[in-house]
This record gives C-alpha cells, structure tokens and sequence, in this order.
C-alpha cells in the first residue's frame, strides 16, 4: 500500500517537475515528497526485520506444523508499529527541504527545485536538531535503511538454518509445511535482494556528493537526485509484483479479487449450488436433531444415606 502511495503522489509529480521545471503543488510537494520516499525506506527496512523475526519463530517453535495462526489484531499491532516508527523517523524531512528560485542562463525562465536547508524561522532547537540531522543523514541513510534490512535477514537465515539442522531438513524437505516455509524463505530473500540493489545507487550517490559536490554542477547533482528517485520508484514497481509471484496464496487471492466479476474466474454454479444444498440439508438436519424435545427421565429412586 506505501509502494502504490509512492507511485501515485511522488511520481507524478516529480515527471511534472522536469517536464515544466515547475513544481506541483509548490512548497507543500518539496516537503511531503521527501518524508513520503524516507517514510517508504523505513517501511520496507522494518517489515524486512519484522518478516525475519517471524520466519525465526516459525523455524524454532516446537511444533512449526501445528502453529497457530497468528491473529488479525496481532498483525495489525505490527503494522502499526513499523509505520508510525517509520513515519517518526521521516519527520525531520518536512523541516528540513524547502522550495527555491533560479534563473535558466539559457532560456531565461525561472526554474523552481528543493532545496535542502532549513527554515531560519523555526525555533532555535528544533533548528539545532534539524542541523544534525542534516549533518548526520548520509551515514543515517546508510545505516539504517541500507545495512540493517540487509544484515538483519542474512543473520536471521543464518541462525535458522543454523537452528533447524541438517536433520530437520532432511525430514521436513519432503513434506507440504518444510516447502512451504522454504518458499516463504525465499521471498523473503528475493525482496531483501531487490531492496539491496534498489538502494545502492542511492547510497553511494549520497557519499560521492557528500564529499566531491563542491566539485560538482547543480546539473550533475540533479542528474543524480533524479536517478536515485527513479531507483525508488522501479523498487516500488517491482516488489508487489514480486510478491504476487513468489507469494502464492498472495498472488491467488489477488487474483480471486480481480476475476470475481467475470464468469470465466467465477465459481461454479453447480458446484456452488450443490455445496449450498448440502450445507442446508447438513443445518437442517443438524437442527432436527438439536432442537428434537428430550423426553424427561424417569424419577430417580432414593439410593443410598442421607449424606
């Protein structure tokens, strides 16, 4: 839901903005745009660990076949989490980009970009941490939403595959839960893959310009601004498709939903029909016998003593 978020507020509006050199929704996008990508590295970084963590229970537990499922309000618990924390983390983006003027040298017309450069009209402090954080972000971008998704899940296989054992390996390999669960491995490591590649680019652009952009042109760093942008976008573009094909109960539901409206994907009638049958004849059978008035016993004799 973030990746399609992304896709349809941020790409609109940074292919508007090189097309008319005019920015959409002026300074509001220079701040929302940024929180928004950060708020969307910080989703997928958490949801990277919380998938690890879940995949080491699922490996470690007792009984890993008979686990139950876990609940709805659990998950939605999780989900809170990761994106509140996410969007926390994002916050000093809105304060830390602002709209800007230049001027073409060759057209002429005036060239709205962001900037990043805190407001002098924020209050001393929060204009204090906004610095830092300005100061910090290189290196908070590399570890945070580059080596913490990427460590977490290669320790989290490890120690699984550490765990499990040889032996349980070769039990379970045959059997429908070790598939599965090696399937859901998988997935796990193809979307930390496509994480991975997505966002190198990114961070090495970040240390290239940190240290070399008094070298640099203002083109050349919005040359490089707009490819780690689109990086984010193709990762955006990419992982729900992953997960619909390496997911397989995801990318069946998915479908379910999208042929419900056609007859070709639509159930069977007959077969509907004779399950709605037999469902009556079960329920009212199953009310006769329920709701047959029981005859009342016989009086009990008095046995015994009075104690």
């Amino acid at each position: 839901f973030w990746d399609f978020l992304i896709l349809f507020f941020c790409l609109p509006v940074v292919i508007f903005n090189e097309i008319t050199k005019k920015r959409l929704l002026g300074d509001m996008s220079c701040r929302i745009v940024p929180f928004m990508e950060v708020s969307s590295l910080g989703v997928t970084t958490f949801s990277l660990c919380a998938l690890g963590i879940d995949r080491f229970h699922a490996a470690t537990s007792p009984q890993a076949s008979t686990r139950p499922i876990e609940q709805c309000q659990s998950i939605i618990a999780k989900l809170a989490v990761i994106w509140v924390g996410s969007m926390t983390l994002s916050v000093p983006e809105i304060l830390l980009w602002q709209l800007a003027q230049d001027t073409s040298p060759v057209s002429g017309g005036v060239t709205e970009y962001c900037t990043m450069k805190p407001s002098s009209n924020l209050p001393e402090s929060i204009y204090s941490l906004v610095l830092t954080y300005q100061n910090a972000r290189m290196w908070w971008y590399f570890g945070c939403y580059f080596c913490l998704p990427i460590l977490f899940t290669v320790s989290c296989q490890l120690v699984t595959r550490r765990i499990r054992g040889t032996e349980k390996k070769s039990e379970c390999r045959g059997t429908k839960h070790g598939q599965c669960e090696g399937h859901l491995n998988c997935t796990i490591i193809a979307l930390t893959i496509i994480y991975g590649l997505c966002t190198t680019p990114e961070n090495v652009c970040n240390i290239v310009v940190a240290y070399m952009s008094p070298d640099m042109s203002k083109q050349t760093l919005d040359l490089l601004n707009l490819i780690n942008q689109f990086f984010l976008f193709f990762k955006c573009s990419v992982t729900p498709v992953l997960l619909l094909c390496l997911c397989r109960p995801l990318g069946q539901a998915f479908m379910d939903c999208c042929c419900c409206c056609c007859e070709g994907c639509g159930p069977d009638t007959t077969s509907s029909e004779s399950s709605t049958d037999s469902k009556l004849k079960t329920e009212m059978s199953s009310s006769i016998f329920f709701d047959k008035p029981r005859e009342t016993p016989p009086p009990l004799l008095a046995l015994g003593t009075p104690c």
